[in-house]
């Protein structure tokens, strides 16, 4: 088989590239190795920048987003039992919109399958080959059958565990880590909101999060070893520990509900660089990881897709290899400003183990400053709901 443009992985990364190309008239073919209910059932963040939303508005996707998502124009930092509004929309002019992942991969599913985009699930033993040469080839098995898809150049957006990026030359490659001593635990509830926009909360006991899925299911987290096992916790010793983090002065309480899901989160920061070896490209988690704090992971994947897709648009029509060859340091310069923003906002809300005295109170101090600086307020918004995407 032939194509234009080889795509490893059906992630945000995959779809939206699929998409795009497909809109400015380039072949893709998107091989991913879950089935489809997995992808369409994988729970993750749901906080789309101000770019996201655009993006899939102008693109066409965005017509359930708009009916079932949540438009949010400010956070709450919580500590010292007092919530502090930051007013995103009045700082920035921007909001966000809660529209959990998994939805906006249905969404991303069914415009490929409309257009009976190649788009191949259950793809086992996928091998990237003639990496070094004008023709790359992709050899994976599907439905029992061994097939070869040749191509000009392979995008891997398989994500941090996925084949593209270990297929980059190690000499070339340089990665940069930080694994953090901690993990969030992670609830699924049966429950009405209990804020209506997210809340961020510093507590001695650790960080909470208070977020939402939709009107009846809300998701929750709290700061927690990364070994934890989830077993041994009762919903009544998890509402009891979320309590105690999101104690308050100010006569809010914590909604309860039927307890569905639980599961514990990992905390890391990952960039690799280049995220460009001759024909082979990567976007999205196969490139950089931001622990969730944050909420950049799918919103760096589309600004990564779109610099892609207009980087390939230039490429079929004229010929041109110029944004290919700055792909990378475009991309990676959002990159880590994202990274530094999820660290900042990591280290200033989570506790650790080892802190002083001394290094407590000048957390403290620092939360105190955001909320009452305005250029303090201003830096946070902005980065929270990021700058414009480079558009066509």
């Amino acid at each position: 088989m032939r194509t234009q443009i080889a795509i490893i992985g059906a992630g945000p990364a995959g779809l939206m590239l699929s998409h795009l190309l497909h809109l400015q008239g380039i072949e893709s073919v998107v091989l991913e190795t879950r089935d489809q209910q997995a992808v369409e059932s994988t729970i993750r963040a749901g906080v789309l920048e101000q770019g996201t939303v655009d993006l899939l508005n102008q693109t066409g996707l965005g017509e359930r987003m708009r009916k079932e998502g949540t438009q949010h124009h400010g956070i709450r930092l919580a500590f010292g039992g007092q919530q502090h509004r930051i007013d995103l929309t009045e700082l920035t002019d921007r909001a966000i919109t809660v529209y959990a992942q998994h939805e906006v991969l249905k969404d991303m599913i069914a415009a490929r399958q409309a257009v009976a985009g190649q788009l191949y699930f259950e793809v086992e033993d996928v091998k990237l080959k003639e990496l070094d040469g004008d023709r790359p080839q992709v050899h994976y098995r599907h439905n029992g059958q061994q097939q070869r898809l040749d191509c000009d150049f392979i995008i891997g957006c398989d994500g941090f565990h996925g084949i593209s990026r270990a297929a980059m030359p190690g000499g070339l490659r340089q990665d940069y880590t930080r694994v953090y001593p901690f993990g969030w635990f992670g609830i699924l509830v049966e429950a009405p909101p209990s804020s209506d926009e997210l809340i961020y909360a510093r507590h001695p006991r650790g960080f909470a999060l208070i977020s939402t899925r939709s009107p009846g299911v809300q998701r929750m987290y709290f700061q927690c070893d990364p070994a934890e096992n989830v077993d041994q916790w009762s919903d009544d010793r998890i509402w009891n520990e979320l309590e105690s983090r999101l104690e308050n002065h100010d006569g809010w309480s914590l909604k309860k509900g039927r307890i569905f899901q639980k599961n514990v989160v990992g905390m890391r920061s990952f960039v690799t660089e280049p995220m460009r070896c001759k024909r082979l490209l990567l976007a999205g988690d196969a490139a950089h990881i931001v622990p969730p704090t944050g909420a950049k992971g799918l919103n760096l994947a589309m600004a990564d897709v779109c610099l892609l897709s207009q980087a390939l648009d230039e490429f079929y029509r004229h010929k041109s290899w110029r944004r290919l060859d700055s792909y990378s340091d475009d991309a990676l310069q959002r990159v880590w400003r994202a990274e530094h923003f999820s660290w900042w906002m990591t280290n200033m809300l989570h506790t650790h183990q080892d802190d002083s005295a001394f290094q407590q109170r000048l957390q403290l101090s620092e939360l105190q400053y955001t909320v009452r600086s305005r250029s303090a307020m201003t830096m946070l918004a902005e980065n929270y709901v990021g700058s414009p995407f480079q558009m066509m």
